[in-house]
């Protein structure tokens, strides 16, 4: 019985022991660190899944790395295309002109993906004795101040063109000035040459060129001891689009100006008089505008003291708004003067439909995107008939999947340039480009 009575006090003690320190049962004193305790708020239990979520992507993040440590190259490298679809459509929530500024800046400071898998040999060319790793480049306009040479390559395009570039630096004409036509697959600008100058320019392309000499060999002798290599930005080819200033009356010496100044950084220049935003450029295009207009820029650089390679091609870059006997002006202009290339074309100063009954229709400037595929693509076969496959032709305009790209090819496009489906697609679209074009 006593053995009884001893179990259950010591049974009694043990619980209530237990529930003080449970923190139940009767009040007694709080030592500090309790009090401290108390005294501290209470986390939310929304607070705590904050936590939970954080710690799940953490652990997600290190699973996922660790898996794509797994993964080969180009797998990997796939990904980050596909994914840059998903930040893509945000850009499309901001202005136009404010969208354009963060993907240049995007591009310039490596925050975005680089294409690590080779282009397959099919698609590589050898033009003006350079070596294209495949035809596809991107227009003058996307880079018009040189900020992102290496990152707009590193996107997989063969060459990339920037500019246009004018001697004095200007601000362009009023915003706003750009506007998209997102179903038409079009934008409409009318920036007007807005650049940072070409002194600004060459200093860009300069580091570009010192960063580039270590490691890279922009020389590598082909099988025939012809073909260079990869050009003056590394790998791909540089192209410079030189314009003439707004106010400037004599628009002869502003090419001349440009040539001097930026052709050592040039694998090919831009002779840009097509553009419809700067008034009274367009009529460069007539045969003695042209003809005279070529003459002092080819002279110009033929001037300067180049190294075995010689000076870079001179390519002129026409509009899609010409009559025929305007096109045979050309045509003659080139073929006489020995032009090495054309672009074709520039914007247009029409509005083809669907475009025509558009409510942005009526702004001025020039119309650029799927609309004009067709009307470039006919002046570039038109072009190719005249010159005789002589001269090496750029088809530009329209440009938004692999199928436009090989039409631009067969009706006499040696190369082909893209802006404004890389301007709504982004950097996705480019490998997708390589992988249906074919010759």
């Amino acid at each position: 019985m006593a053995a009884r009575v001893l179990r259950s006090c010591l049974k009694d003690a043990s619980f209530n022991k237990l529930k003080l320190r449970c923190g139940v049962g009767p009040r007694r004193c709080n030592t500090a660190s309790e009090a401290a305790a108390r005294a501290a708020p209470k986390i939310p239990h929304s607070s705590k899944k904050g936590r939970f979520l954080t710690r799940a992507m953490i652990g997600l993040a290190i699973a996922g790395g660790a898996y794509v440590s797994t993964v080969d190259e180009a797998t990997y490298c796939g990904w980050l295309f596909k994914a840059t679809r998903i930040v893509n459509p945000f850009f499309a929530l901001l202005d136009a002109e404010v969208a354009h500024r963060l993907a240049v800046s995007a591009a310039a400071h490596g925050f975005v993906p680089r294409e690590k898998r080779p282009d397959p040999t099919m698609l590589g060319l050898a033009v003006w004795g350079r070596k294209f790793t495949n035809p596809i480049g991107l227009a003058a306009g996307f880079d018009k101040n040189a900020q992102a040479v290496e990152g707009l390559l590193g996107f997989g395009f063969g060459f990339v063109e920037v500019g246009s570039v004018t001697p004095m630096s200007q601000e362009g004409n009023p915003k706003p000035r750009i506007f998209r036509l997102r179903k038409e697959g079009a934008i409409i600008n009318r920036c007007g040459f807005n650049n940072e100058g070409i002194v600004v320019v060459a200093k860009r392309l300069g580091a570009l060129g010192k960063r580039k000499m270590e490691g890279i060999s922009s020389t590598s002798p082909s099988l025939t001891g012809e073909v260079k290599h990869g050009g003056k930005a590394g790998s791909g080819i540089l192209g410079v689009n030189i314009g003439k200033n707004k106010t400037t009356e004599d628009a002869v010496s502003d090419y001349v100006k440009g040539v001097q100044t930026l052709s050592q950084y040039a694998d090919y220049l831009v002779i840009n008089i097509s553009s419809p935003n700067t008034p009274g450029l367009r009529k460069l295009q007539g045969r003695k505008q042209l003809k005279e207009l070529v003459k002092k820029v080819q002279a110009a650089r033929d001037e300067m003291q180049w190294a075995e390679e010689g000076p870079p091609p001179l390519v002129v870059k026409i509009a899609p708004d010409l009559s025929k006997e305007d096109i045979e002006d050309i045509a003659d202009v080139a073929l006489a003067l020995h032009l090495d290339g054309l672009i074709i074309s520039n914007t247009t100063i029409s509005r083809p439909d669907p475009v025509s009954s558009h409510p942005l229709a009526g702004e001025s400037g020039g119309l650029s995107g799927k609309p004009l595929f067709d009307m470039s693509t006919s002046i570039l076969k038109e072009m190719y008939i005249l010159t005789q496959g002589k001269i090496p032709l750029i088809g530009c305009g329209g440009v938004s999947n692999g199928e436009d790209a090989y039409k631009k090819i067969r009706a006499g496009a040696t190369l082909v340039q893209l802006y404004t489906a890389f301007a709504y697609d982004g950097p996705a679209l480019i490998p997708q480009i390589k992988v249906c074009t074919k010759y």
